[in-house]
């Protein structure tokens, strides 16, 4: 009986002259949301793939297979680190995704953060195209080697999530080509990823999954791309003009395009031509064979998906997002922290995110963590037997209530709740059957169907979840939050506290599909346990302004949250209190996946509510406080000249408590750097007015001064620069040397070298950061941002008074900029300022590099 993966000696040739037309049409399509077509036929199996910027999910949205979550991209950018990054690929995301059986992951993400606006912001590794392009090639190539696909996105400018799939990005040529393409154009060059997925958005005028001059002269001939591309999910508008641009592969199967009908009847009106569709089944049997011969493991699989951790695994994930961390601020040394296990010694942690389970950013990186550390935890088991520990919230941060999964349990005692599935009585009934179809154990309260309702209901359908709350020692008032993409009501001890069945607003929830939060309170007396009671359907309520009743086919879902109320200056008075008792303070604040989310953007750098002031109170009452911030991208902090110390984490997956620990304590020395600069006002910002879409337009007014280029050209000083992070250590940087330039093949080569001491106690990772600027040009007349990274490399455990030499290769990128009047990269000959220094505001070292020939050249 042969196996789905002797497809990996399959003769390609041989197999695309014997498709048929119409096994041709539906191998260039999906089937359901995450799978490819096979040919039993011919021997051709389907593949599967998974999201998978910072951790692999699975299938599911709903119940999903527990996994592990790395840190965010914006973190992994920060460590500065390709090798590290190389091995996150190899040892744990491929890994990862045979345990899913999935063999393609749809990752990397290497968009710019134009903005840190940007719902997905969190989502990219840098606003710089050097970093994010480099990064990006260690992530592919570790995950590739491990015998995973990487289908790298989104291709491209992609950078904004609000109007995303009719916005226009309108840009020069030129700032397409050295920002918005660079990172993907490095990727290809050194890495060449199997899979490429387009954006949503049009780029001056074409969606990206019908553009030509994208798809095929740029990344297939220019880049010489011989893999896949796909589009991102339900971005494809068209038959004829995406197959003939060059879109291999329409995601997913649902609601799709290219159904056999549809494009036959293309065909026979020559809109397309049954040549054009089996070049694009090739490239779809291509990659299947690809992933038979990296994982045949995976397509010879029964398809389920497990949940594998180790004490390795576990190792690695906690020194990666401590890598990430970045110490912005640590006047009078006030870290690492000191706790005598000698003497009697108080701590007060507070803070909104101190015990809030904060993982990722939301939307597609979204996903069920198989364990996790919150900061509150990491900190007290780092602390010595004996310390008092003292915990206010302070002030809160979540935008919607808090998920109720570790506050539910089912009657028998179980985490979470009964969910029972209800068929109607037909299609297209309102009224459930008085049976279940199926009784599950649901343990989470963010209940994103998705396609995973169970097979075999009608398509209107009914989901009604039962569970209790656990008690409390004293009465409460509890306020319930209860939003829907359907409808949804609430009851508790049979009492309807919130309605979002009859009628609902309109918002953003479940990628755009969902309702607004509709809140309630009631009061539930001490030592009793509410029953708890949602009943749900799948046809959304009407709303003023869209009476529309629609069925929710795509992203049905409901989410309950809840949380007790408190008065707000109490509990800012209490955690002010406790700082001001405190012999140690940390304050955990920042933000969460409501507020950083695909589907939107948000509307503002300042932290949550009433946060900053929660801060600057802890700050007068304790100015020792230390200030721990978690964002996936920059934040405004109007307190930071008051804070001696602060750690930035980002989003760091399950180990976020350890990883922060470890830094807070000093067992681990920072190292991690900004990979995008943190703006001291939203007014600096170089998108600042005009990044919005503007009757679906989005006009990239800032050109090529994007991030810390934008602030050198304007000198405007960023709150922290692009590149800075401190160390419980001091470097100085000597002897920058550049060798000769060397020509040769179309090309020029260089090396700079540069010793770096560390002038300090302890032992320290630096991250020797390297900036160019571009002469003016022959005529005089062009301009160049005033920096731009173009080489850095990361100095691991350098100790106490040793001095290492660090080479930085150099080559046509570093001095190539991109002629529009010609379309070719050009350099010039002429005098270059090449800068070294630990990050782009403090760059101590520099020399001249004196090209004395210019060339052309195109390609990669």
């Amino acid at each position: 009986m042969p196996k789905p993966s002797d497809f990996a000696q399959a003769n390609i040739d041989a197999v695309v002259d014997q498709l048929t037309t119409d096994e041709a049409i539906l191998l260039t399509a999906g089937v359901g949301f995450w799978h490819t077509h096979g040919v039993p036929r011919l021997g051709v199996p389907p593949i599967k793939v998974s999201d998978g910027p910072n951790g692999i999910r699975g299938n599911f949205f709903f119940m999903g297979t527990p996994a592990k979550c790395l840190p965010s991209a914006t973190a992994l950018g920060a460590t500065f680190d390709p090798e590290l990054l190389e091995k996150v690929g190899e040892h744990l995301l491929a890994p990862e995704a045979k345990l899913r059986s999935a063999s393609v992951a749809l990752a990397p993400t290497c968009n710019i953060q134009r903005n840190p606006l940007g719902g997905r912001s969190f989502e990219s590794f840098s606003e710089d195209p050097y970093l994010n392009g480099i990064i990006a090639s260690a992530y592919v190539n570790g995950l590739q080697r491990g015998g995973i696909g990487a289908c790298i996105k989104h291709f491209t400018c992609n950078d904004k999530e609000n109007d995303r799939m009719g916005s226009d990005s309108i840009l020069s040529d030129r700032a397409l080509r050295e920002i918005y393409l660079l990172p993907f154009m490095l990727a290809q060059k050194h890495a060449k990823p199997w899979a490429f997925m387009t954006a949503y958005n049009r780029i001056n005028g074409t969606h990206c999954s019908e553009n030509t001059y994208l798809l095929q002269s740029i990344l297939r001939k220019e880049w010489g791309f011989e893999g896949l591309v796909m589009s991102d999910w339900f971005g494809v508008y068209s038959i004829d003009h995406a197959l003939n641009a060059g879109l291999d592969l329409e995601m997913p199967g649902t609601n799709k395009w290219r159904t056999l009908d549809l494009m036959n009847r293309s065909v026979g009106s020559r809109k397309i031509t049954v040549r054009t569709i089996k070049e694009r089944a090739r490239k779809v049997l291509e990659l299947t064979q690809k992933c038979a011969q990296g994982a045949p493991q995976v397509l010879d699989g029964d398809g389920s998906e497990k949940t594998r951790e180790s004490d390795e695994d576990k190792a690695l994930m906690r020194s990666v997002a401590a890598a990430s961390i970045v110490l912005l601020k640590n006047e009078d040394n006030i870290l690492p922290l000191k706790v005598d296990s000698g003497k009697k010694t108080k701590v007060a942690i507070v803070g909104g995110n101190a015990k809030a389970v904060v993982l990722s950013g939301g939307g597609s990186a979204s996903l069920k963590p198989s364990y996790f550390i919150s900061p509150y935890d990491g900190i007290v088991n780092a602390l010595p037997e004996g310390t008092e520990v003292l915990y206010a919230e302070g002030a809160r941060a979540y935008m919607q209530l808090p998920t109720l999964e570790y506050d539910l349990v089912t009657p028998d005692g179980k985490p979470g709740w009964i969910g029972s599935w209800y068929s109607h009585t037909s299609d297209d009934s309102m009224e459930p059957i008085s049976q279940p179809f199926k009784e599950q154990l649901v343990d989470e309260t963010r209940c994103f169907i998705s396609v995973d309702s169970p097979k075999g209901l009608t398509k209107r359908y009914t989901l009604r979840l039962k569970g209790q709350l656990k008690p409390a020692d004293e009465d409460r008032e509890f306020e319930f939050g209860l939003c829907s993409a359907g409808r949804a009501k609430l009851f508790v001890d049979g009492k309807l506290v919130v309605d979002n069945w009859t009628r609902q607003t309109r918002g953003e929830s479940f990628f755009g599909s969902g309702s607004t939060e509709e809140r309630g309170r009631t009061r539930i007396a001490a030592k009793h346990s509410p029953e708890i009671f949602v009943e749900y359907c799948n046809v959304r309520a009407p709303a003023d302004g869209d009476e529309d009743e629609a069925l929710m086919d795509s992203n049905p879902g409901l989410r309950l949250g809840g949380v007790v109320v408190k008065d707000e200056d109490e509990m800012m008075a209490e955690a002010v209190k406790l700082a001001g008792e405190a012999d140690v303070c940390v304050c955990v604040v920042g933000l969460n996946s409501d507020w950083e989310t695909e589907g939107y953007d948000r509307t503002t750098l300042a932290l949550p509510q009433r946060t900053d002031e929660l801060v600057e109170k802890v700050l007068k009452a304790n100015p020792n406080a230390v200030v721990v911030t978690e964002s996936g991208s920059a934040i405004t902090m109007p307190w930071a000249d008051t804070a001696k110390a602060i750690v930035h984490s980002w989003y760091l997956g399950n180990a976020t408590g350890d990883a922060i620990a470890d830094v807070l304590f000093g067992k681990v020395n920072p190292s991690g750097r900004l990979s995008m600069s943190f703006p001291k006002r939203i007014e600096d910002l170089a998108t600042y007015g005009h990044f919005t879409s503007e009757h679906g337009k989005i006009r990239y007014g800032e050109d090529l001064y994007v991030g810390y280029k934008h602030h050198h050209h304007r000198k405007i000083a960023p709150l922290f620069a692009f590149g800075h992070g401190l160390s419980y250590t001091t470097f100085s940087y000597t002897n920058l040397k550049l060798s000769k330039p060397s020509f040769a093949d179309n090309d020029v080569t260089v090396t700079a070298s540069v010793s770096v001491t560390n002038t300090g106690s302890v032992s320290g990772s630096e991250v020797v950061q390297l900036y160019v600027t571009l002469p003016s040009g022959s005529d005089g007349g062009l301009t160049h941002p005033p920096l731009q990274l173009r080489a850095f490399s990361k100095v691991r455990d350098l100790g106490p008074g040793e001095t290492r030499a660090v080479e930085l290769s150099l080559d046509k990128y570093t001095v190539s900029y991109w002629e529009e009047r010609i379309g070719r990269w050009v350099v010039e000959k002429g005098d270059y300022l090449i800068r070294v220094g630990p990050s782009s505001d403090a760059l101590l070292l520099e020399d001249k590099l004196t090209l004395d020939k210019s060339f052309e050249w195109n390609g990669l």
